[in-house]
């Protein structure tokens, strides 16, 4: 498979590129992102684009892909909500509206979170604009579509969240996440779970396209 990666430089991402970088049926991995993920590996190129918004001039190095794996986004914490949709909004659908249209035989994979809002009329503000991400994309003409719905992530292999709260609360939290896992898998999920859980529904789908903790660990 020809993998393409967004966000490879996130925590969730980190635990993606990996576990396709061990995966032996994974001829190429290309990590796009506005700076370089600073991994060496035979099968891995970045690409490096500034404009995240617009793909126009680098569209020939965007065809050929099986799957895509999105892994972009941020906290809403602090944020307005016309702040919050440009980013998860529309920078996820500029990106996934070229894809679907230079690759249909792609499979997307889109990391939301536990707790979207798929009637988008919710109170949350990051839910409801996180269940319109994803029904926008459910509707494009993907070969087909996952939104990948995790709880907490234990980070493992040495991944780190660049969310310096985040990573401080995984810090003191990690002696209780490896328990967490053990206790509530359908709660909790790891970096290396998400990873190989993308790459199962790239090989051979899923029998629902709203992936929980449970499902995702279930795959990977």
């Amino acid at each position: 498979m020809k993998i393409l990666i967004f966000g490879a430089t996130g925590m969730v991402g980190q635990g993606v590129l990996r576990e396709c970088l061990l995966a032996p049926d994974v001829e190429r991995v290309v990590a796009i992102g506005r700076n370089p993920t600073g991994q060496q590996h035979a099968r891995l190129r970045d690409l490096v684009h500034k404009d995240m918004y617009d793909y126009s001039a680098i569209e020939p190095q965007l065809q050929g892909f099986d799957a895509c794996f999105f892994c972009l986004g941020v906290s809403s914490v602090g944020m307005k909500e016309p702040a919050y949709k440009r980013i998860s909004y529309d920078l996820t659908l500029a990106a996934a509206t070229v894809l679907a249209r230079l690759n249909p035989g792609m499979t997307f994979t889109y990391v939301t979170g536990a707790g979207t809002d798929s009637s988008e009329r919710g109170t949350s503000m990051w839910a409801r604009v996180k269940g319109a991400t994803e029904n926008a994309l459910l509707r494009l003409p993907f070969k087909a579509a996952y939104m990948f719905r995790p709880g907490m992530i234990q980070p493992l292999h040495g991944v780190r969240s660049k969310t310096p709260l985040y990573d401080a609360a995984i810090f003191v939290l990690k002696p209780v996440l490896g328990l967490a896992y053990r206790w509530w898998p359908n709660k909790v999920t790891t970096t290396e779970k998400v990873g190989r859980a993308m790459l199962a529904v790239a090989r051979n789908g899923a029998p629902k396209v709203l992936l929980d903790p449970a499902d995702i660990n279930a795959l990977g």
